[in-house]
């Protein structure tokens, strides 16, 4: 069973604890527009392989609070405190979507504190261009009407098209970022933080690391899609990549069991 929700500092996490000493620290950061909820079925995996598995939902999204205005700078250094005040120390790091944006960059900045990597539907690579959506949202006016219109409804018929499996429950859950509506704000603001040339500095930092990484994919991913994997997996030496079949871009919703199995199989390894 994972924990309920819990609090550090700012931010609020689930965890899942292995009877006994556990084997090392799983960090787990989410991605938009989700929660730590989207780690549930992977916290429960990871602690039955007696890893202790931490996920906490980043600033203004799941139940922490707003902390304005986000960037991706105030992100990574969230992360930075919430990984001190709990003192985890080495942590096999597993990151999806902007959790990939914010958790390899704090990875390079603090190397000493990452033993392993897991990546999903992310990108790190100064080349990289943002998606549609993203697009929108990056653009005044066109990005507040976007996120100032959005209703449950309308925000669960929108993650419906790209996660059909995404339940009625996670839907809650995620919608807790839009409500109240000030901290949509802080959406937009994330995205336009995110200029792929801030990635520069940290040309070869990733590969630099030299820890064990799974790359972890949805075959159908529209948003990241698996172009990007194989080039983690060529920048990454020795990088083991695995695509899961009729998996998209949100493959924690889209494939729970099958995300949590290759995750436990890969820690257990270590």
């Amino acid at each position: 069973m994972v924990d309920a929700v819990r609090h550090a500092g700012e931010l609020a996490y689930r965890e899942a604890t292995p009877d006994g000493e556990a084997r090392g620290v799983a960090l787990c950061l989410h991605g938009y527009p989700q929660s730590s909820y989207m780690w549930r079925e992977t916290l429960a995996r990871l602690r039955d392989v007696g890893w202790r598995a931490i996920a906490p939902d980043l600033p203004g999204f799941g139940d922490s609070p707003q902390s304005s205005p986000l960037t991706w700078e105030r992100a990574v250094e969230a992360v930075d405190r919430f990984h001190a005040d709990l003192g985890l120390g080495p942590v096999a790091l597993l990151v999806h979507d902007w959790g990939g944006l914010i958790g390899l960059r704090w990875a390079c900045d603090r190397p000493d504190a990452v033993r392993a990597l897991v990546i999903s539907s992310t990108g790190f690579f100064p080349d990289g261009h943002w998606h549609g959506l993203a697009q929108a949202m990056r653009t005044p006016v066109q990005g507040e009407e976007l996120v100032e219109g959005l209703t449950r409804d309308g925000f669960a018929a929108m993650m419906a098209q790209v996660s059909p499996a995404m339940g009625e429950e996670a839907i809650d859950e995620y919608w807790k970022g839009f409500v109240p509506p000030e901290r949509r704000s802080d959406h937009l603001a994330l995205y336009r933080s995110g200029d792929f040339s801030k990635l520069e500095p940290y040309a070869g930092r990733l590969a630099a690391l030299g820890v064990p990484a799974l790359i972890l994919w949805g075959r159908e991913d529209p948003f990241a899609p698996v172009a990007g994997a194989r080039r983690f997996q060529s920048e990454l030496p020795d990088a083991r990549l695995e695509l899961l079949h009729d998996a998209g871009h949100f493959i924690h919703d889209d494939a729970p069991a099958a995300a949590a199995d290759a995750a436990a199989r890969f820690l257990a390894g270590l």
